[in-house]
């Protein structure tokens, strides 16, 4: 996801999404665009035997008689490629429905599809939505409840083979479903595995420390790590580390190591306490992290960190599924990744989930219906064949598409495993952060609470005082808690709290 910040042509500045939130102004149009004429009917359909694919398929037929057309509206760049170059055709040739793609920037996505709702004009059929943003879009009426065509099109079974964390985190609000979780972002440690089994390096280490040099599991191990590594072969131009610190990235960087040293963003009064000593525990643990690092990795974003990973430069890094995938040189042919650093390091890569244990579900893609679309049957029946067993098996495989791996059968997928010598591996280290991986923060104006933390990060690389600049983000996360309403704000915060990934444990 992020289009990891880029677009199919180059490259975004790295911001991450920024919403302008309208709750307030449309909460009184809720009610706007709801077709009960096009509301699925309680009365299920002949699902026996038949794939969710099939069905879909089936029932889209007579609705797309006529040449119907389903717009959709996708992450410019190359997550888009998807429905333009496999899934649209592909769609299209089964039931006739043809399918307009509306490429939209990831930082305007809540916006466009906001702005669309009070609009009312009907323009968008399906969605693609940062789950995090489910709160806020739901309780402004601008998404299709899906719970009734789930149960017309006896869709429940095939959404348990989701995984767990993203199906039990990712798919509900106050119980109901209002998207498929689509695709599997999370946080994975990426390393090398010659530096890590060099000989030398072996025993200068257990000379130094009295233990084995191993990939960490804590961050304290991790510094400990990076640091002896930085020593001993920055000669050899290599770092124990690199990671990107851009503060778009470094906003879901901080919400997971925030949870992994204990932290909960709330008290009992839904008083902001991520200026508590877990907080100050993280920046200035970055602030150390950063001296073993590459000159100028406060700037890094996903692409500058992506190329000294790639060259060989660091030993160590953190980031989305697609880094695995680069690293090992697969795809290294496809045009539209043109821009993609000839890996270095192929089939010396290993694959580990972060210190902690507990990886962010960073952003992220679900499925979703717009309320006041004319075709919401057929535009559910769209989504649902996408997000299927079948289908989404082949779209996790694509090579310019970005869709990660987010059902158990797509980590054990055959034909997967064999596209690169580890990819066995890879795909056996997503499912583990698939059963461990933390949510995103989803509030009511989530990206106010977000943009806080953006800018106490750029001032933390600016040189400010860490406790004084989280005692700012907290101030300024209590002031747009008394904005939206504390009584308000607290219940979408218990909501979420109380879903698994929310946090450890």
């Amino acid at each position: 996801m992020i289009n990891r910040f880029f677009p199919r042509g180059g490259l975004a500045s790295g911001k991450s999404v920024l919403w302008v939130c309208f709750a307030a102004a449309v909460l009184a149009l809720s009610g706007c665009g709801k077709d009960e004429a096009d509301t699925a009917s309680s009365q299920a359909v002949d699902t026996e035997g038949k794939s969710a694919a099939q069905v879909a398929v089936e029932a889209a037929k007579p609705l797309c008689e006529g040449g119907k057309t389903i717009t959709i509206v996708w992450e410019a760049g190359l997550q888009s490629l998807d429905p333009l170059n496999f899934s649209g055709p592909k769609w299209e040739a089964e039931t006739g429905c043809k399918v307009k793609v509306v490429e939209v920037p990831v930082a305007e996505m809540f916006t466009k599809i906001m702005q669309e709702y009070r609009a009312n004009t009907g323009a968008y059929d399906a969605l693609n939505v940062i789950p995090a943003w489910m709160p806020d879009l739901a309780q402004a009426g601008a998404l299709e409840q899906l719970d009734s065509y789930v149960d017309k099109y006896g869709y429940r079974g095939e959404l348990q083979t989701i995984a767990a964390t993203y199906r039990d985190n990712q798919m509900t609000v106050d119980g109901k479903i209002y998207g498929f979780p689509d695709d599997g972002d999370v946080f994975l440690m990426y390393y090398r595995k010659d530096i890590f089994a060099r000989e030398d390096l072996q025993k200068a280490y257990k000379e130094k420390f009295g233990r084995d040099l191993e990939v960490p599991t804590t961050w304290p191990q991790f510094i400990e790590v990076g640091q002896f590594l930085t020593d001993a072969l920055k000669s050899e131009g290599i770092y124990g580390a690199a990671m990107f610190r851009e503060p778009g990235y470094g906003n879901f960087m901080f919400q997971e190591r925030f949870r992994n040293e204990g932290g909960k963003f709330f008290d009992a009064d839904m008083k902001a306490t991520v200026n508590g000593p877990e907080g100050l525990k993280v920046f200035q643990d970055w602030l150390t992290e950063n001296k073993f690092m590459p000159a100028g990795v406060e700037k890094f974003g996903f692409v500058e960190n992506l190329a000294v990973f790639l060259k060989g430069e660091s030993a160590m890094t953190i980031s989305w599924p697609p880094y695995g995938r680069f690293a090992a040189g697969y795809l290294a042919d496809e045009e539209a990744l043109s821009w993609v650093p000839k890996s270095q390091i192929a089939d010396k890569v290993g694959y580990a989930l972060p210190p902690g244990g507990h990886p962010e579900l960073a952003a992220g893609f679900a499925l979703s219906v717009a309320s006041t679309s004319k075709n919401k049957e057929a535009a559910y029946l769209f989504i649902q064949w996408l997000n299927s067993e079948e289908i989404s098996n082949e779209r996790v495989q694509l090579p310019y598409a970005l869709r990660d791996p987010f059902r158990d059968s797509h980590f054990t997928n055959e034909g997967y495993i064999a596209l690169w010598p580890d990819a066995k591996d890879y795909l056996a280290a997503l499912g583990d952060a698939a059963q461990t991986g933390l949510l995103d923060l989803s509030l009511i104006q989530t990206d106010k609470y977000e943009e806080a933390l953006r800018q106490g990060i750029s001032r933390l690389w600016a040189g400010d005082d860490p406790q004084q600049i989280l005692d700012k983000i907290a101030a300024d996360w209590d002031a747009v808690t008394e904005q939206v309403g504390v009584d308000k704000q607290r219940a979408v915060y218990e909501s979420w709290a109380s879903k698994s990934g929310a946090y450890p444990g």
